[in-house]
Formats: C-alpha cells, sequence, structure tokens
C-alpha cells in the first residue's frame, strides 16, 4: 500500500503542547477520529494514540509535540484508504509571544470549504497565508470569507471582547474549531459571532489561541494600534495556563 498522505495531502494531524491534562488531550484525540471518520481513514484508538505520544515523548513534558496520522492504501485518486500510519514528532517548545500584530491576509477562504474544518496535512492555503503575514512583519494573517466576516489567522483561532462578553467567529464563517478554544469556552461563555474585518478597532479587546501559545494578545492589526483589556487578557491566560 501507498503512502495516499504524500500522493494526495490525504491525512490528519494534532499539535500538541505536552504534557496536557487527560481532558485536553481527548479534544485533540476527539478531533482527529471525528475527522478521520469524516474522510474515511482508519485510525487508532485513544489507548494507542496516548501509548504512542508517551513513547515519543519518553517521560519529558514542556514539548512540542506533532501526531500525523497517515493514511495507506492505492494510488488511483478516488481510491479508499485502507489502512493507517503513524508519525509522531517531538521537539522542545520554543518561547510564545504574548503580544502580536497581524495583517488581513490576501488569501480569503469559501465559507463552505469542507477541508478547512479538519486539520488535515493539504496544508498549503495556511502555508501561504502564514509565509504572506511573517514577509510583512506579522505573527500571522487574519483570514476572512466570501462575506467579509472573520474566521481566524493560518495556526490560530481569535477571541474577542466586548464589554464583559466574549465572542469567536461562528463555525459556519469557514474555520478550525480549536482544542483550546473548545477547553476555554467549557470554562468561561463564548459566544458565536459573525464578525466584520472593517470593525476590528471596535472591540475591547482580541485574543488568538492555540495549543502552543495557548492565548496572546493582538496589539496592532494592520498597523493600526488596538484596544487591550490587560485584566481579561491575564483571566484567560490564567485559565489556559492552570493546565501546566
Amino acid at each position: 500500500m501507498l503512502n495516499r498522505t504524500l500522493l494526495f495531502g490525504e491525512g490528519l494531524f494534532e499539535t500538541i503542547r505536552w504534557k496536557p491534562p487527560e481532558e485536553k488531550l481527548k479534544l485533540h484525540y476527539e478531533r482527529l477520529e471525528a475527522s478521520a471518520v469524516y474522510f474515511g481513514i482508519p485510525h487508532p484508538s485513544y489507548e494507542e494514540f496516548l501509548k504512542d505520544i508517551e513513547g515519543a515523548t519518553k517521560g519529558g513534558e514542556g514539548l512540542y509535540v506533532k501526531y500525523l496520522l497517515i493514511s495507506k492504501g492505492g494510488d488511483q485518486l478516488t481510491d479508499k484508504p485502507q489502512d493507517y500510519g503513524k508519525l509522531i514528532i517531538t521537539k522542545e517548545l520554543k518561547p510564545t509571544p504574548e503580544r502580536i500584530k497581524l495583517c488581513l491576509s490576501p488569501y480569503g477562504r469559501y465559507s463552505s470549504d469542507p477541508v478547512c474544518r479538519h486539520k488535515s496535512t493539504s496544508y498549503l492555503f495556511n502555508l501561504f497565508v502564514k509565509r504572506h503575514a511573517q514577509h510583512k512583519g506579522f505573527w500571522d494573517g487574519i483570514i476572512v470569507n466570501e462575506r467579509g466576516h472573520i474566521c481566524e489567522t493560518s495556526t490560530a483561532n481569535l477571541v474577542f471582547l466586548k464589554g464583559s462578553k466574549l465572542y469567536t467567529p461562528a463555525k459556519d464563517c469557514g474555520l478550525l474549531w480549536g482544542t483550546t478554544l473548545e477547553f476555554l469556552r467549557r470554562r468561561l461563555p463564548i459566544e458565536e459571532a459573525y464578525i466584520d474585518v472593517r470593525s476590528m478597532e471596535d472591540y475591547d479587546c482580541v485574543m488568538v489561541l492555540n495549543s502552543l501559545v495557548l492565548c496572546a494578545v493582538v496589539e496592532e492589526f494592520e498597523g493600526k494600534r488596538l484596544k487591550i483589556d490587560t485584566f481579561a487578557f491575564e483571566e484567560v491566560s490564567r485559565i489556559l495556563k492552570s493546565f501546566l
């Protein structure tokens, strides 16, 4: 059987800040499992997933872990996956920023794109968004859909504060629902909303979330300074760092 991940980008991955609590790790596995079922890719049990990572990390903590689920099968485009392989990459976790600058990505998202909702190895779009932003001196770019609604950055979800309420772009805008966002949503009320990219300056604080950064505050968008609510940022950070 051939590596269909290499041939067609038919694969999945999870990026994990090791070692998370069991609840957070299960969020990673459940997302991987749901996407594997969606694409018809055979996949390991949770017990095998956990054993693989524990074997690769060798008792270490404070590590970056990437778990790749490789699809195996025939070489025809429409062949269905018949088996799976795994690749686990571990390395030291680099320091992450607490304040970042974002730009508007020139690459748009179509909200009904089925692939963007999964953490797939078809990652060229995200790569282009990230490279373009970093070439311009920004941490990342904000992806907007065909209606002008904010989706996410290439590597993180976005959370917006207005008054005492937290908002995040609605799932049907076309985005990957992150495990860190879900972990936070289970502890704080976060409302899904349709957020126009032109309204960035209207919010009291904008934050990015992902498994490696946990939380960083957006201090600038397209060269314009944004408002920062230090208390809200510190509270979100405290919740997310509580499991470290």
